[in-house]
């Protein structure tokens, strides 16, 4: 099967809320929520993403890459995610 974004979101959804949340209720947020307005996660965790992003899809994120517009929310994630799918394939 291969990962689009419907089925990267949950499994962001599912990473964030075991690992920045805590809460077994899931992700209680939008998916346009940005993680660092909203608290959901700091600076330091954004690095955390990276490494899971990096070890569950197999891609390699560029320091240039590090900007909101690829990791400040679930929808832009995703939408990173599978664009860098897309080019790797």
């Amino acid at each position: 099967m291969a990962l689009d974004t419907y089925s990267i979101t949950p499994e962001i959804h599912d990473y964030i809320s075991r690992n920045f949340l805590f809460s077994d209720k899931g992700f209680q947020y939008g998916n346009d929520a940005s993680f660092l307005e909203e608290g959901i996660i700091d600076s330091l965790g954004i690095i955390e993403l990276v490494a899971f992003v990096e070890k569950r899809f197999g891609i390699s994120v560029a320091d240039h890459e590090l900007l909101p517009d690829n990791f400040d929310s679930v929808n832009k994630l995703s939408s990173f995610i599978t664009s860098k799918l897309a080019k790797a394939s």
